[in-house]
């Protein structure tokens, strides 16, 4: 069975009430993740951010190595 409530102060407060002894082991998803988690709370970087220090770095790489990766990489064919 699913209650709905909303929390406040920290704690869930159901809608209505909910026939749940003391106790009891409940699982708690929110129901709009959007509005669950602040702006900037826990916000993962960009791969650009992460990379950013070598990005543009590599020197001598052949210039086709975007079309034949696996080429170089495996020795399929070249495309």
């Amino acid at each position: 069975m699913t209650y709905r409530g909303q929390v406040r102060n920290g704690v869930v407060v159901f809608d209505g009430s909910a026939p749940l002894a003391d106790g009891t082991l409940v699982d708690v998803a929110p129901a709009d993740t959007a509005a669950a988690t602040p702006a900037g709370a826990g916000a993962e970087p960009t791969w650009a951010e992460v990379l950013k220090e070598v990005i543009g770095k590599a020197e001598g790489l052949p210039s086709d190595l975007a079309r034949n990766h696996n080429h170089y990489l495996h020795g399929s064919p070249k495309r």
